[in-house]
């Protein structure tokens, strides 16, 4: 893709700050359309591995397009500062969502995980191990679509690595025992994050909550995972089921790859569909197949619960300050209206 100038874009409200960089809302005056703006800061880019990352991040974005992942509009160096432009993606994560409910219906669950199956999919194809999918990086569209976002340490199979051997990249909650020891990874690693995922989706924890990431680490490398049925009854059995084997410590013992995943969520929200994959020929790793349109019914749920977060009001901007001062007022009226009452008294 050829290289864009930051001159292309009008920046406007600063919507993210990182350790990195910054995400500006922009207007995109080529494409004539509102988009996001993530620049790394001018401090930072001369760090080589930092820069190296970001580069190879637009790398990545540039070779995919899938409905389900975020849209690259492409990028480039402004003076010191490298940057590239996305799509602005306004409903919220999958975070925000369990920050107001905790966890969400087994089907909503199931249907939003169809989707990131097909994102996934195509990026494995793609070569691109994303290696840090977690509830922050799944984004909600205003009509409850789900995006893959933050490729920032995206492993590209087809290019040289940039993380040292043997080093520990990721979020350790969702990391698979082969990422922990600093081995080889490959599409299964990112199908054990996703059973992390799912778990705090449909329970409302993660399956290895431990105190500091030490206890986390443990548990990920030795501790069997619980069955989400302990903590909800209606999860079905082949969830359950499918969550065990997505968490298995042996990637070789996970499902053959994302597709598969998405072919037995099917089979539990749509049966009818479900029994219609059962006996297609077994997936490859070739195949790259768009999430159903038997989810629709479950996005329109999705849609409902991302339109009411993003109707709700900002909550109140309330400092320890101005409570002082709110009660140092009411202090004040009720001195000076006692002294009142104490002077007219005969």
């Amino acid at each position: 893709m050829k290289q864009r100038q930051l001159t292309e874009f009008e920046l406007g409200e600063n919507i993210g700050v990182g350790t990195v960089g910054a995400i500006f809302q922009a207007q995109d005056k080529v494409h004539d359309c509102t988009v996001a703006v993530k620049i790394l800061q001018a401090t930072v880019s001369e760090d080589a591995v930092v820069a190296a990352r970001f580069e190879r991040e637009m790398l990545v974005l540039g070779k995919l397009s899938h409905p389900h992942i975020v849209h690259y509009f492409g990028g480039g160096r402004d003076g010191r500062q490298l940057f590239y432009a996305m799509e602005l993606i306004a409903g919220g994560s999958l975070r925000d969502l369990l920050s107001e409910s905790v966890r969400l219906p087994w089907q909503e669950v199931a249907g939003l995980a169809i989707q990131v199956c097909s994102a996934l999919q195509h990026a494995h194809n793609h070569g691109v191990i994303h290696r840090d999918l977690k509830p922050t990086n799944l984004m909600f569209t205003p009509e409850g679509e789900v995006k893959l976002t933050d490729f920032g340490i995206a492993l590209d199979a087809t290019a040289p690595t940039i993380t040292a051997a043997g080093l520990t990249v990721g979020s350790y909650a969702y990391m698979s025992p082969e990422q922990i020891k600093g081995e080889d990874v490959t599409g299964k690693t990112d199908l054990y994050a996703l059973g992390c995922l799912l778990f705090e989706a449909l329970t409302g924890r993660l399956p290895y909550p431990g105190k500091n990431f030490a206890e986390i680490f443990e548990q990920h490398l030795k501790s069997e995972p619980p069955s989400a049925r302990e903590f909800d009854p209606d999860i079905p059995e082949a969830i359950d089921q499918l969550l065990r084997t997505l968490l298995a410590k042996d990637p070789e013992q996970r499902p053959f790859n994302a597709r598969a995943v998405q072919a037995m969520l099917m089979q539990v929200i749509d049966p009818v569909r479900g029994a219609t994959e059962d006996t297609a020929p077994a997936p490859s790793a070739a195949e790259d197949v768009p999430a159903s349109a038997a989810v629709d019914r479950v996005q329109n749920a999705i849609r409902g619960r991302v339109a009411h977060r993003t109707a709700l009001p900002p909550r109140p901007d309330v400092s320890w300050l101005r409570l002082g001062v709110v009660f140092a007022a009411i202090v004040i009226t009720a001195v000076v209206a006692y002294l009142a009452g104490t002077l007219q008294s005969p």
